[in-house]
């Protein structure tokens, strides 16, 4: 019997799911990706599964690849769906398909207590009986307390994993310092390598039937791969790639080069505190002075660099005249690290009369020496600017400063180090198509021949959702457009009686909407930045009437289900900004290349986006809601008929008083709460 026969067998009415599961409904669209990604593992290839909200496409890929009796990757988009398979659908089969499936969920390294480091923070805080300092504080907090919480969380934990650290801040400051990150890794020679909570980890991944990584780890270890460093992830010849519309953005970030004030301040703390525990008299004095030097003129550079941004853009391309500007700063940074990569090599050749460094120091040295090598290359790298395979640009985030190099195109190196290498890759997500075609996602990841399979949602967005178009708005180019807006926005809000997401392409679009509606609307209204994402999340679905402003952080991954999200207002289509030094190269390169970088990349791009920010709104067969586009340009321009044709067909109306209507209809259609 065919692996598709046997999958279906599961979903089928009567089937091992509808045993365990309340409720249970056979899905067609579920049954037939699950067949189709059985066949994908029984031939191979690559398949193409795009699979609207509602399929249950989790389980569709899930099933077949466990019964397959083979090894699975599956890759997410975030860390919540991670943890959702592992914590409920992998349990679930368990019961379901009555066999042992053993499963690992990898995070990466910097989620993970690195026993070492840790040792050494409290070795550090003993012996000077005062607080530590830490890289990036202005102050020096007491951390007894802190280590002491460590201290017994470490005598109980078996993953060591910070997501147990439930009662502690996401922002733990020390946590850097003390995380399993690969830069400050010994390795094998670590002293601490079998007790490792890494090393655990991939023994348990080696092992185990399904992997279940993200895809920051995916590329991290694709990368690592790439420049013949090592690698992460174990050999798997089956792999799932979920939320697949996400991995040009994540295979960018990983195959780029980044130098940050953070990352130097870092290196060089670590510089001091090797020193402190290690060295002595002048070997001591001349390694802190070294380190000393490289801090102090990598801060000039970055501050010269930050004083040259004209505006408050976050992203500015580094040109010739911008480097020119700081050429002589750019020359002390790499002399400084070249002058303390021949100190720290140096003490591996003590003279005859002086004491040789020996063991764990020894390798902590190497460490630092590999390290200092590194940040040299990559600024000599970055301060030349000359690669035209790369994108070179500044980023301001926070109090931080980063120098970074992005490439223009992945599809390459995708292809290369994801999709060929294994005999199996299945992308799926609920957005990958445009106009009913998966070329733009072919072209953007390198994708050759390829089974597709394009299902409709489960939903029936005929009765439960609504979309409205404003009859009248300026253009999103005019001065009068945010005023428009925000009356608009506050007319529907009265109508919907609050319940919605209010989702805005810009910061300053967020912040003067909130100006002009805070106090006149009678709902409780929720700002991205006033609170932790998660805690927002919380406070929206427990605030009766909530209003979330929000911007792209919020467009994906974020589920809400029942009433308490009723409606999505997208103020304008969400175009890449031209700005942004990343998609000017892009767009350049589609010039280069004879084709049209508007219609070829930016519209594409902008309709997944506004799919995504569009399907927070329905999660489950129950919900109905208003999704509310308030840019014009979906009428008065030819590429509008673009996006339309890519939205879910739902009923279009531009009266506002249909809105209400629409929802003194849901008395007569029970929802999900």
């Amino acid at each position: 019997m065919r692996l598709a026969e046997r999958v279906d067998a599961v979903f089928a009415t009567g089937g091992a799911l509808a045993d365990e599961l309340i409720g249970f409904e056979p899905r067609p669209a579920q049954r037939e990706m699950a067949a189709a990604v059985a066949d994908a593992l029984d031939d191979g290839g690559i398949l193409l599964a795009e699979a609207g909200t509602g399929t249950g496409k989790t389980l569709a890929y899930l099933v077949p690849a466990i019964l397959r009796g083979e090894p699975v990757l599956v890759s997410t988009g975030t860390k919540n769906l991670q943890e959702q398979i592992y914590e409920k659908d992998i349990p679930l089969l368990r019961r379901t398909l009555g066999r042992p499936i053993s499963a690992t969920c990898m995070k990466g390294r910097g989620n993970y207590l690195c026993l070492q480091r840790f040792e050494h923070l409290r070795q550090d805080l003993a012996a000077s009986g005062a607080p530590v300092s830490l890289p990036g504080l202005s102050s020096t907090p007491d951390l007894s307390p802190l280590v002491d919480r460590l201290t017994a969380w470490v005598a109980v934990t078996e993953i060591g994993d910070r997501a147990e650290l439930e009662d502690l801040p996401e922002d733990l400051p020390v946590w850097k310092d003390i995380a399993a990150s690969a830069e400050n890794c010994l390795g094998n020679d670590c002293p601490r390598f079998h007790d490792c909570y890494v090393t655990r980890m991939r023994q348990r991944a080696a092992e185990s039937d399904v992997v279940i990584v993200n895809h920051h780890l995916l590329f991290a270890d694709a990368a690592l791969r790439h420049r013949a460093y090592g690698e992460v992830i174990p050999d798997i010849p089956h792999a799932v790639l979920d939320e697949a519309h996400q991995l040009e953005d994540v295979a960018t970030q990983y195959f780029g080069v980044a130098l940050s004030s953070y990352r130097v301040d870092e290196f060089t703390s670590d510089v001091d505190r090797w020193a402190t525990r290690a060295l002595r008299g002048r070997q001591r004095d001349a390694v802190q002075s070294g380190a000393e030097h490289v801090r102090r003129h990598a801060r000039r550079l970055f501050a010269g660099l930050d004083s040259q941004r004209t505006g408050p853009e976050e992203r500015i391309r580094l040109t010739p005249d911008l480097l020119a500007g700081v050429a002589d700063i750019a020359a002390d940074v790499t002399g400084t690290l070249d002058g303390l990569l021949a100190t720290l090599q140096l003490l591996r050749q003590v003279p005859d009369d002086e004491e040789a460094i020996t063991g764990e120091a020894l390798e902590e040295l190497t460490s630092l020496a590999r390290r200092a090598g590194e940040l040299k290359d990559d600024a000599r790298f970055l301060l030349r600017a000359s690669d035209s395979d790369f994108v070179f640009f500044l980023e301001v985030r926070g109090r931080g400063v980063y120098l970074r190099a992005a490439p223009i195109a992945v599809a390459h190196v995708v292809r290369d180090t994801v999709l060929d290498r294994r005999r199996t890759t299945v992308l799926t997500s609920a957005t990958m198509a445009i106009e009913q075609s998966f070329d733009y996602i072919r072209g953007r990841l390198g994708i050759g021949r390829a089974r597709e399979l394009l299902l409709s949602s489960e939903f029936d967005h005929a009765t439960q959702a609504l979309l409205y178009l404003p009859r009248r708005m300026p253009s999103p180019k005019s001065p009068e457009f945010q005023g428009a807006a925000a009356h608009e926005i506050g007319q529907i809000l009265r109508r919907t009686e609050g319940r919605a997401f209010v989702l805005f392409t810009s910061y300053a679009m967020l912040r003067a909407t909130r100006l002009a509606l805070e106090g006149v609307v009678p709902f409780p209204i929720l700002v991205q930045g006033d609170a932790p994402r998660s805690a927002l999340l919380t406070r929206f679905r427990h605030t009766p009437h909530a209003v979330l402003f929000a911007t792209s952080s919020f467009w994906q991954g974020v589920d809400v289900v029942g009433e308490a999200l009723s409606c999505v207002i997208v103020d304008k289509l969400p175009f890449a900004s031209p700005g942004d030094p990343i998609t000017a190269a892009r767009l350049e390169a589609i010039v280069d290349q004879g084709g049209d970088p508007f219609a070829d990349f930016q519209v594409p791009l902008a309709i997944l986006t506004l799919r995504q920010g569009l399907g927070r709104l329905l999660r489950h067969r129950s919900d109905r809601g208003v999704l509310a586009v308030l840019d014009p340009r979906l009428r008065t321009m030819g590429y509008g008929r673009r996006f339309l044709t890519s939205l879910p067909p739902a009923p279009v109306t531009s009266d506002l008083d249909a809105i209400q209507r629409f929802f003194h209809e849901e008395t007569r259609s029970p929802r999900a709460t």
